[in-house]
């Protein structure tokens, strides 16, 4: 089980700490409702220039996932009748996979001054922030996107025809031990600005 940081003594630990686990590895107990707040309580207090609040969290119950299910597979089938039997499986499990779902919807504003691309960066955060508030309470969580974050069809069924799915955030307890991955070399994505007018 993942540690817990409720004391906060150790704030950076917890991020240098947090790592995505794969939502069909992840297993009972998801968080409590209480926790579910807390975590989508923490999303909203992301960077969000204007105050827009350019985003949507719903929580997809455990008792409409076949539902969710249908609608994905029905979506993709519109798009791709001959589909195979492990592409629709694939999408089937996609549905049901972790305890807990949260699709996270990119509400942007087209009338706003402030920019879309800054509403949309807003909603990623957002995404971020669930990840990071998941793991602070012992839980694994992963932020995936996929085929149905594309699909108009299932976009539909979320919000409006402006709006996209910024992802699906899957959260639970880890099924088995999360190994960590490789990371980039600082030197290969950190630099210091160099003026090239000065030469």
């Amino acid at each position: 089980m993942l540690v817990a940081f409720n004391d906060l003594t150790s704030p950076i630990r917890l991020i240098e700490t947090r790592r995505s686990g794969k939502p069909r590895d992840m297993v009972e107990p998801g968080p409590n409702p209480a926790q579910l707040d807390q975590i989508l309580a923490a999303a909203m207090r992301v960077p969000d220039h204007g105050k827009l609040a350019p985003w949507r969290f719903i929580v997809v119950d455990a008792d409409k996932r076949d539902a969710l299910a249908d609608l994905i597979v029905g979506a993709y089938l519109a798009e791709k009748p001959d589909a195979g039997r492990l592409e629709l499986d694939a999408l089937e499990q996609f549905a049901r996979q972790a305890p807990t779902l949260v699709v996270v919807i990119s509400t942007p504003d087209s009338q706003s001054r402030i920019p879309g691309w800054e509403q949309q960066l807003s909603a990623g955060a957002a995404c971020m922030m669930m990840l990071h508030a998941s793991h602070a309470l012992g839980y694994v969580a992963s932020w995936l996107t996929g085929w149905a974050a594309y699909s108009d069809a299932v976009r539909n069924a979320f919000a409006g025809s402006e709006d996209r799915i910024a992802g699906f955030i899957f959260i639970g307890s880890p099924g088995k031990a999360l190994s960590e991955r490789p990371r980039p070399e600082f030197a290969t994505i950190v630099s210091h600005w160099r003026n090239k007018i000065e030469g």
